[in-house]
């Protein structure tokens, strides 16, 4: 190990020396170095024993079982790829059908809101008041008209039956 670092340490040393003495040459035509590449002398090849050229042929062979796991496996894969690829096809698809949602709801709400401003726009307090007195005859209550309850709990009370007179509708007997 030691002596290959050493070897192409001393080729490298040698590359860069030899670009050193090389002469610039002016001009915008530089004619290539003259000097041919430096090429590794090819090693002999070591011969290797039957046995081992044996075992390298029977690791480079499948067997039928390795064969079969691995196309189940490559199987399975291709599934769980396909059923990823559905899933996120499915999402984008709700996720842009949500956005039009979203956009339909925002236009529903500004009309809305637009024809409830034209509605209270359109109505007139005094021309209600005005017609309520002059066609219909109605007049406003005197204070001994109007009847006092206690607030209920509730926000809105839910008449069964008319008031009486006197404006009592139920006694308790802890008075």
């Amino acid at each position: 190990m030691y002596m290959a670092v050493r070897r192409a340490r001393t080729a490298d040393r040698q590359r860069y020396q030899g670009a050193a003495r090389q002469t610039y040459v002016y001009g915008n035509a530089v004619p290539k170095p003259e000097q041919a590449p430096d090429q590794k002398p090819e090693r002999p090849k070591k011969k290797v024993s039957r046995q081992v050229q044996k075992n390298r042929k029977k690791a480079l062979r499948m067997s039928p079982g390795y064969v079969v796991f691995l196309s189940t496996a490559a199987i399975i894969v291709l599934v769980i790829c396909v059923n990823y690829v559905k899933l996120q096809s499915r999402m984008t698809s709700h996720s842009k059908n949500i956005a039009a949602l979203q956009g339909e709801l925002a236009d529903m709400r500004e009309e809305n809101h637009t024809k409830y401003n034209a509605v209270m726009d359109s109505v007139n307090l005094d021309e209600i008041r005005e017609k309520a007195q002059k066609e219909l005859g109605m007049v406003y209550a005197v204070p001994e008209q109007v009847v006092g309850y206690p607030r209920p709990s509730a926000d809105y009370v839910k008449q069964y039956e008319n008031i009486p007179e006197d404006g009592v509708l139920a006694q308790s007997d802890k008075q």
